[in-house]
């Protein structure tokens, strides 16, 4: 999303504030557990296609 260039300095967006508590809140997460946690991973989706577990599925049976 690219912002407006007619935006006035200073003035926080409801985007910017949504992005800094995001961001706060996973930099306490990080802090707060225990033992490794990945940080550049990404969760996938149930629901993401995967060819491998499908066919890996299809041949065990």
């Amino acid at each position: 999303m690219k912002k407006k260039k007619s935006q006035e300095r200073g003035k926080i967006t409801i985007q910017d504030y949504i992005k800094a508590v995001k961001k706060a809140d996973r930099e306490t997460q990080l802090e707060t557990s225990v033992g490794f946690t990945a940080i550049t991973k990404v969760h996938k989706s149930k629901k993401l296609y995967n060819r491998k577990n499908s066919k890996k599925d299809y041949l065990e049976d």
